[in-house]
């Protein structure tokens, strides 16, 4: 006699496949697998930002003056420089947390504060990135109606590497943003269990 397969009323997760491992389980282990990964594309993203950030500079001379523009000198840039550390920083402890995760039986307040953790990292990484566009567009077109002129067509090895910085920086908010849908719907599949 063949055994029948059960499929509760809550759906898929709850069922088993044909292999007799409960699709529960799979899912899981599929779960912890995207959330290590991504949060590795994260820590990649945010500690090859913070390098390129503190080389960009770029010694020239204006008017007979030595300038030497750096992130330093725009606490947009700092701002960001910090935000990419604590990311990267708080990453790294976060993959301590999901590692326990893995076990079945894990409790529904977990997977809510890592999705919390999840969260504040994206807005931090969101508002550093804004904030760095912001002055990365004033400094590639000027706003003529403040008198304020453009200089990445003086300092343009500097502003590339600015932009590099804040690209990686925006791959690895996709990331947290990515972790955030993630959770989101482990915690609503875990409702209905």
């Amino acid at each position: 006699m063949a055994s029948s397969q059960k499929t509760s009323e809550h759906g898929f997760f709850q069922g088993n496949s044909p292999g007799g491992i409960s699709t529960a389980s799979h899912s899981q282990g599929s779960f912890i697998m995207a959330q290590i990964t991504i949060r590795f594309f994260a820590i990649a993203f945010t500690l090859a930002a913070i390098p390129v950030m503190i080389t960009a500079e770029e010694p020239i001379s204006l008017f007979g003056m030595a300038i030497s523009p750096s992130y330093k000198q725009s606490s947009a840039m700092k701002f960001l420089l910090g935000a990419n550390a604590t990311v990267c920083a708080f990453t790294v402890l976060s993959l301590l947390f999901v590692w326990p995760l893995r076990r079945s039986g894990s409790k529904h307040i977990n997977y809510f504060l890592l999705h919390l953790h999840d969260m504040v990292m994206t807005l931090l990484l969101m508002s550093g990135c804004s904030a760095a566009t912001a002055v990365g567009y004033l400094s590639q077109y000027g706003q003529p109606e403040t008198s304020w002129s453009p200089i990445c067509d003086i300092v343009k090895k500097f502003c590339h590497q600015i932009l590099i910085s804040t690209v990686l920086s925006y791959l690895a908010f996709f990331c947290y943003l990515a972790l955030d849908i993630l959770s989101v719907h482990k915690l609503l599949s875990r409702e209905t269990e």
